[in-house]
């Protein structure tokens, strides 16, 4: 921590399938005490999969946070709080597009909301794209597509993308590789 902020209490409020609530007591500057919330996650993955013509392969899902649906890159959660994420990333390509990679490249790792969760995203890009078979969950409806990165910049800035793994993701694939 810091010597101004010092947690003194941490109390867990809520327990989901993928979060845990917490309420911590903070202590600061020694001088008053302030409660701030902390949502702990365990961890994810994300990749990027590149085609042979240099398209990239989406995913449109619904997501009931936002009550719509959302184009994204595939990505899920990490079986446990270790996983390697480039096991989970190779994990959910060939889930949820049906197709697999031998050679993962990492890319870039996120911080979600870094104010009060500590979710942490590594996303890798897939080459090579090795056809294979979609394993979707039973609540997991996912529409594929394909598109250029230009096609995909001009969605991100026309507000089509808000996704910030996605966009995150595309933008540093982007600068990386020139395009």
């Amino acid at each position: 921590m810091s010597d101004q902020i010092k947690r003194i209490k941490r109390e867990l409020k809520f327990k989901g399938t993928i979060l845990e609530f917490y309420q911590d007591t903070m202590e600061i500057n020694g001088t008053h005490t302030a409660i701030w919330d902390f949502i702990r996650h365990k961890g994810a993955a994300a990749v990027v999969p590149v085609l042979e013509d240099g398209r990239i392969l989406m995913v449109r899902q619904y997501r009931n946070a936002l009550e719509r649906y959302t184009l994204e890159i595939p990505a899920g959660a990490l079986d446990a709080e270790y996983e390697p994420g480039i096991e989970c990333a190779g994990r959910e390509l060939e889930e949820e597009t049906g197709y697999r990679c031998e050679n993962l490249e990492w890319l870039i790792t996120l911080r979600t909301t870094v104010a009060f969760c500590n979710e942490q995203i590594e996303v890798f890009v897939a080459r090579d794209l090795i056809p294979s078979k979609q394993h979707l969950d039973e609540d997991e409806f996912i529409e594929l597509k394909s598109y250029t990165l230009n096609e995909l910049k001009e969605k991100i800035l026309a507000g089509e993308i808000e996704d910030s793994k996605t966009v995150s993701a595309l933008m540093a694939y982007s600068v990386k590789y020139g395009m």
